[in-house]
């Protein structure tokens, strides 16, 4: 398998990986953030491959986190053969995080890290690692502040991988994550100062469901009060706003509690929440781990 991976990929990328496997084997033991998307599925499948046992998956569950989501994340533990551990955490206790302060994802990280730093230690593992890469430098990610405060480990940075060469090595090493959208937690969906509750959390969760149902696979539905503003890539507009779709839509987005339903004709872009605070959205949003 190494002879054909070293020849799918570019030779500084796969330099990189050979570089991110011997960091992750020099840690010993490790306990990886993981939500199942992109960015951690490649870090647990590298760390299972270089540490084997002394691996372990952490996966943390709360509102803002789709059931869809923590499914595959389960189902991909159980495919590579990775003990998985989802430990409950529930952010909407920090009042900073419920009243969606501009620092929210800070609080929420550093509630998630430090849970998962307890769940290492009690099974003997000595670091907790998890997945931002060199493209999160840069971006307002006040997550990031938490994860050094903690010491969590971020291999990628160490190595130098970039997004799109993340997902080169993940399509080289047959993971079926390679090309899943970019995912970002419910929370990422409100207007900043606006209070963020389960109700909401769930609403949000039932609208893009129901997009994803309809074949998108790239949205967002962000929520400014009783409105929604659906945001899917410039090239799905037309069919979102087609006869064919456009009351479905609507319909089904006021039963499910909307009062007015926009489309964004900016077209999907992560982060486009920042622009709110006067921070102009950047390479991306924070992901939920």
């Amino acid at each position: 398998m190494t002879d054909r991976i070293r020849g799918s990929l570019d030779k500084d990328v796969y330099g990189k990986l050979e570089k991110l496997k011997e960091y992750i084997r020099d840690l010993g033991s490790l306990a990886v953030g993981f939500s199942g998307g992109v960015d951690s599925a490649l870090l647990l499948a590298v760390a299972k491959e270089v540490l084997d046992e002394r691996v372990i998956a952490v996966t943390g569950s709360d509102a803002s986190f789709p059931e869809r989501e923590m499914k595959e994340a389960a189902a991909f533990c159980e495919e590579h053969g990775i003990r998985q551990i989802v430990c409950r955490i529930d952010p909407l206790q920090i009042a900073e995080y419920r009243n969606n302060h501009p620092d929210r994802c800070y609080h929420c990280k550093h509630r998630l890290f430090s849970e998962i730093k307890r769940v290492a230690a009690e099974n003997g593992i000595a670091h907790v690692a998890e997945g931002s890469n060199m493209d999160d430098l840069g971006d307002y990610r006040p997550g990031l502040q938490a994860v050094e405060e903690l010491g969590v480990k971020s291999p990628f940075r160490q190595a130098l991988l970039y997004k799109d060469e993340i997902r080169q090595i993940s399509k080289a090493m047959g993971l079926p994550t390679w090309n899943k959208p970019a995912y970002a937690c419910l929370a990422s969906r409100f207007v900043y100062g606006e209070e963020i509750t389960e109700e909401k959390l769930h609403m949000i969760d039932r609208a893009e469901q129901f997009l994803i149902a309809q074949g998108f696979r790239e949205e967002r539905v962000r929520m400014h009060g009783k409105i929604a503003r659906i945001e899917v890539p410039e090239k799905d507009i037309p069919r979102l706003a087609s006869d064919e779709l456009r009351n479905k839509v609507y319909d089904a987005f006021k039963e499910i509690g909307f009062q007015f339903v926009t489309l964004d004709l900016k077209g999907y872009r992560t982060g486009s929440m920042n622009a709110t605070i006067g921070i102009s959205s950047g390479k991306g949003e924070e992901t939920w781990i």
